[in-house]
């Protein structure tokens, strides 16, 4: 594979140089940047980041790059409850989480991805994952249902912030919903699996100086990942450009080397709109929106501070359970908090050692419900390795135990008899994560 991968270079950059009147093509690799495109929890906004490396000359014009991605890790987990996991980075079941102590050793997930500059003008990219850990398919990790590629991500991009303020995007791709980026070096913070949105749509943005304003209509229904509106006929299959994100930003320096960032967004269906029983990607009724505000300092490109609030509008209907004794809980809007630090401990292009701390939560439920909230601390450390790959380990701790699926409970004795839910909220549970992510 390495041979004919390298013979089409080789042919590529010769066929092309032929022409002195055309620009050198090339097929190649830029770890740096796959890094950039496929880190999954830190900077998400995937759109930005190819626009900023094409402005910075990092990616060159009728170029195509292919990118890699490895993640692999060893966990082990404490709960002080039997088979009750709200560790989201594996989504825990029945089948793969029992007991109170679970162990593994695992390929948490393989990304690949192709980058086509056509012109200054005109990109592509797409991203294949493959997550077993992370699948919403049954049975545990060994199963075929949940060990299947999908295409992650894949968007068509035209705009050179050089010569022109506006761009647009159309595809698969991140929402513009607020900052759902962590700055751990690998657990996603609980306000991206609450509010972090991925979907079909369209994206058009304004980029001048500091400012940036973005908007993007997006395919509606509930098969993508935490945005959902009705598309009529008690279908959940998006089929209808009925939803849309609206986000706005402003980026200043206050001292030299202290930038600081503050925005918010506004999302017209958000995940939390079905009725009592919840089920995962179940139609809706009606559409329940969402808000964030956010901000991130800045000092010194060393030390970064983040936070950001995300809320939905209207109450989640399915919070309110109407079987005794757990109809003495109201319906509950839905809320998450994000609050995090990592700093820098040196500044090194070959090895940069850095500490991070964030506390994330997700809160669905009255005061005192079983489902009252889920949250999540997360201490870290990572060693970037020549700005493309990296090795980490991390401490968490999690408090509350409220899965969606059926968060409230359930109307009959399958899975739960009436009047009765999985979602605990004294459960808690510590653990540790140790991995690498190879980029190249």
């Amino acid at each position: 594979m390495n041979k004919i991968l390298l013979a089409l270079i080789l042919i590529g950059n010769y066929t092309f140089a032929q022409n002195d009147k055309i620009t050198i093509k090339t097929i190649g690799f830029n770890s740096e940047f796959a890094y950039k495109m496929l880190d999954q929890n830190q900077d998400l906004r995937k759109v930005n980041i190819l626009l900023e490396e094409k402005k910075n000359g990092t990616i060159k014009n009728n170029s195509l790059i292919i990118g890699t991605s490895l993640i692999s890790i060893f966990d082990y987990q404490h709960s002080n409850t039997d088979s009750k996991f709200a560790y989201l980075m594996r989504h825990p079941t029945s089948n793969n989480q029992i007991g109170k102590d679970v162990s593994e050793m695992v390929i948490h997930s393989f990304q690949l991805s192709v980058t086509v500059t056509v012109n200054s003008w005109i990109s592509t990219h797409a991203e294949i994952l493959y997550n077993p850990e992370q699948s919403f398919g049954s049975g545990t990790i060994t199963v075929l249902a949940r060990n299947q590629l999908q295409l992650r991500k894949g968007f068509v991009l035209i705009g050179n912030l050089d010569l022109f303020p506006l761009y647009g995007a159309l595809g698969k791709m991140d929402a513009p919903f607020g900052q759902m980026g962590s700055v751990s070096p690998f657990t996603n913070t609980t306000m991206w699996h609450a509010f972090g949105g991925l979907g079909y749509g369209a994206q058009i943005g304004f980029k001048k100086g500091g400012l940036h304003a973005k908007l993007m209509a997006v395919q509606g229904g509930a098969q993508f990942r935490a945005m959902h509106t009705p598309v009529g006929d008690g279908t959940n299959v998006p089929s209808k450009i009925n939803n849309y994100v609206a986000d706005l930003n402003y980026s200043f320096n206050i001292l030299e080397n202290v930038n600081l960032l503050i925005g918010a967004s506004y999302l017209k269906g958000s995940a939390y709109c079905q009725d009592f029983p919840v089920t995962h990607f179940s139609s809706c009724e009606e559409n329940n929106p969402a808000f964030t505000y956010y901000t991130t300092l800045n000092i010194n490109n060393r030390l970064i501070v983040k936070g950001g609030f995300a809320k939905t509008i209207e109450v989640w209907k399915g919070t309110f359970n109407p079987t005794p004794p757990l109809d003495i809980f109201e319906a509950s809007k839905v809320s998450s908090l994000d609050l995090g630090a990592k700093y820098d401990l040196n500044q090194s292009d070959k090895l940069k050692y850095t500490i991070s701390a964030e506390f994330s939560n997700f809160r669905a439920g009255a005061a005192g419900a079983p489902w009252e909230r889920q949250n999540q601390i997360v201490l870290g450390f990572a060693t970037l390795i020549n700005n493309s790959s990296k090795l980490f380990i991390e401490v968490f701790r999690t408090d509350g135990y409220a899965p969606l699926n059926f968060i409230s409970g359930s109307n009959d004795n399958d899975p739960f008899p009436p009047g009765a839910t999985h979602s605990v909220r004294e459960a808690n549970s510590t653990g540790i994560v140790v991995g690498a992510q190879i980029s190249f």
